[in-house]
């Protein structure tokens, strides 16, 4: 992947601001070759130095008590800052801060579920849905699994979690647009598929225009299921104006809704102007996922409480790099009950 600006740390570490579109064409240019190792794949691999002990992937050992932060880093425009080493993260529980036990910035294995809208109001916008979704699943490496959900008037497991992407994309093409929107129980359904994962790493990308008009669930209920799952939420999707006539209240509020939840779990909500841009929000979205990383600590409020905890990350600004950081993290979660 091509570095679009590097501001030197020290002698021997380099930060690598990567450039999105730099970063897209790097990333769909290798699906024409041989599958790359998660090593090569890793945000380590793009900077101007690489230190040995980044040459395996990284694992993480299951605990009860082991919370995992994924972290996305950018600079003022938008591009991905790489080469952070565990000493330049400060991680905060409740305003206490916590001592980092696990540290990656490798690419590690990914589970991925992928919730496709198929109602009636993406029908002119499902052939470059159909095309995004196959896009990002193409991206997969041969250590990560993925499964689909399919939603209109009903949310189904279509495809449980596979390594078999062309089974998924088969799937994809035989989707027809037609019925309401039961987005909320896509969430659900996703997020119990996701139970089964293997990988310690999960993300969900929800593909739709928003608006859920048939679901059970409600939003305060989807909201609160989300904090409790370590599972990254991102979405993309063609919204409609909110100035637009004849929209219904759902439809308007589906968008904030999907902010609201994505950016709960460290996940992020991409808005496409139009139908064609879709694909280019699956290329970003694939991109963020793979130049991530993860803090991991064992919480130093050993309370078990059920209650809800504020996470906050905090990154050091390199000496010599003048724009200012960004960092995208999981805002919290749920402490253990007894």
């Amino acid at each position: 992947m091509p570095e679009s600006g590097t501001a030197k740390r020290s002698a021997s570490a380099h930060i690598a601001c990567v450039g999105y579109a730099a970063a897209a064409v790097a990333l769909f240019s290798s699906l024409a070759l041989p599958r790359r190792s998660p090593q090569e794949n890793s945000p380590q691999a793009t900077s101007a130095a690489v230190g040995s002990q980044q040459n395996s992937v990284a694992t993480f050992r299951a605990h009860s008590d082991l919370v995992l932060i994924p972290v996305t880093v950018t600079d003022s425009l938008n591009r991905f800052v790489l080469g952070f080493e565990e000493k330049d993260f400060q991680l905060f529980e409740d305003g206490v801060e916590q001592n980092v036990a696990v540290f990656s910035g490798e690419d590690a294995p990914l589970s991925l579920g992928v919730l496709f809208d198929e109602s009636g109001s993406i029908t002119y916008k499902l052939r470059t849905s159909r095309k995004a979704a196959g896009q990002l699943l193409n991206t997969l490496n041969k250590e990560d699994e993925a499964f689909l959900v399919e939603f209109a008037d009903v949310a189904k497991v279509s495809i449980g979690f596979t390594s078999d992407i062309v089974e998924i994309q088969s799937a994809l093409e035989k989707a027809q647009a037609s019925g309401l929107t039961a987005m909320l129980d896509a969430i659900d359904s996703g997020l119990r598929e996701m139970k089964k994962a293997k990988n310690s790493r999960k993300a969900i990308v929800i593909v739709s225009d928003g608006g859920d008009n048939r679901s059970h669930y409600a939003a305060a209920q989807i909201e609160s299921l989300v904090r409790e799952a370590d599972v990254q939420v991102y979405c993309m999707g063609v919204f409609e104006p909110s100035f637009s006539f004849g929209l219904t209240p759902e439809e308007i509020s589906g968008p904030r809704l999907l902010s609201e939840i994505a950016a709960q779990t460290g996940g992020r909500a991409f808005a496409a102007a139009v139908p064609g841009d879709m694909p280019s929000v699956a290329n970003r979205i694939a991109v963020e996922l793979r130049n991530q990383y993860v803090l991991g600590y064992y919480p130093k409020n050993k309370v078990r409480d059920g209650k809800y905890r504020q996470v906050k990350v905090q990154v050091s600004q390199p000496p010599g790099l003048d724009s200012p950081l960004k960092a995208h993290w999981r805002l919290g979660y749920y402490a253990a009950a007894r």
